[in-house]
């Protein structure tokens, strides 16, 4: 069985291998900066099961001995999962949700992709050509992102890596006065196994001049200098050599997996992409997300060793489905099993409750599964919020159509 549970300050060495594995921006190999997003994740955990809360005092200054990373506490919650094997306690992968990816003052930048037609009566002739311009949304959207998996684990017949992108939208669909009415979701542009990348070598380093990961990671502390340096005036694409045109809005071999899964949940490319390196974002209503419409919150009653045997005729038997539960103190703990609604309560087996720490009468939350067409999984990480760099707009303009994530 795989657990998944709030992020800890003892998983960053394990995170931080993760990290290293695979070319990850928004999971840099940065011990300091994992353990600061692990910290804003203990706080949120905290608000959203009813705790209290101690902000920090200083925040937004460097912390003593530091790199300026507190720079990055000034961002809406941050949630943060980590996955456990249980048969073996290894720390096997993790992802994220923020709540609010910018907003009003503080925009989330995008390139705007639109088409521009020229025509020539006397020469009967017209050309079409794509264009590009910086696009600043304050609507602040909530944004999932940060999903890694151990690659020993992809593939695996349980399909940890589903369970690991499912467990945000269980989370949002529980806890839906704390996010946005839409969520965005920004996918992995081709990138080398040195982290470079052919838009930004195009575009971005004619004006920022340093590496794509070393500016990238510049968004993790401050973020003014994207309109600073980076042209406000529409960018003709076409004067980008072919190889850089096709890649405008596509997504890494090893991303195709995560985005066709966000996208048979609704996910859609609305023709917006990030300034740097080209990448979609795709975004969905909220409230259109099939895993997030579906999930409650249920009372637990006695375990069953077969659930559907437990229910009646008409009681719901589902397949395998998500449970979790969420405590004051912000432990929150979630599993995938078997599950079926008698009279209201929500019943599972002995070792998802065991898994849970959970009793008869404890209020869980309840996301069934089984309707999710395919056996689909990420095969590689998701790009996550880098705090509210690139981004897009909410209700479509005829001018525009982008996505987040």
């Amino acid at each position: 069985m795989f657990l998944i549970r709030q992020s800890q300050p003892k998983d960053v060495p394990t995170l931080l291998k993760l990290a290293r594995m695979v070319y990850f921006i928004n999971l840099p190999p940065n011990e300091a900066i994992i353990a600061t997003k692990i910290e804003q994740a203990k706080r949120a955990f905290i608000k959203a099961g009813g705790g209290k809360v101690d902000e920090p005092k200083q925040r937004g200054k460097k912390r003593p001995g530091g790199s300026g990373l507190a720079a990055m506490d000034h961002h809406s919650d941050l949630f943060m999962f980590t996955m456990e094997d249980t048969e073996t306690g290894e720390v096997i992968g993790t992802s994220q949700i923020r709540a609010h990816q910018g907003g009003p003052g503080n925009p989330n930048w995008a390139m705007q992709i639109s088409t521009r037609t020229f025509k020539s009566d006397p020469l009967s002739f017209s050309s079409a050509h794509q264009v590009g311009k910086l696009f600043g949304d304050e609507t602040g959207p909530s944004e999932i992102g940060g999903l890694i998996i151990q690659p020993s684990y992809r593939g695996h017949a349980a399909r940890p890596g589903r369970l690991l992108s499912f467990i945000r939208f269980h989370f949002i669909g529980l806890h839906r006065n704390l996010f946005a009415e839409r969520i965005l979701a920004e996918m992995m542009a081709p990138v080398t196994s040195d982290g470079d990348n052919a838009f930004w070598d195009h575009f971005g380093r004619k004006f920022i001049p340093v590496k794509y990961a070393e500016a990238d990671r510049f968004c993790q502390h401050n973020r003014t200098f994207i309109p600073e340096l980076l042209p406000r005036e529409e960018i003709y694409l076409s004067l980008f050599p072919l190889e850089v045109q096709n890649q405008v809005g596509q997504v890494s071999a090893d991303t195709v997996p995560a985005r066709k899964l966000l996208e048979s949940m609704g996910f859609r490319y609305r023709g917006f992409i990030d300034p740097f390196d080209g990448g979609p974002h795709l975004d969905a209503a909220t409230g259109d997300v099939p895993l997030v419409r579906s999930t409650c919150s249920l009372p637990l009653g006695e375990p069953a060793d077969d659930v559907s045997l437990a229910a009646g005729d008409g009681d719901q038997t589902h397949g395998q489905s998500i449970i979790s539960l969420l405590r004051g103190d912000g432990e929150f703990r979630a599993v995938e099993a078997p599950a079926a609604v008698v009279g209201g309560v929500l019943l599972t087996t002995p070792e998802a409750c065991d898994a849970l720490g959970a009793r008869k009468g404890d209020r869980v939350g309840f996301t069934p599964i089984d309707w999710q067409p395919g056996a689909l999984e990420p095969a590689a990480p998701e790009r996550t919020a880098r705090p509210a760099r690139s981004s897009r707009l909410p209700a479509k303009k005829k001018t525009r159509s982008k996505a987040g994530r």
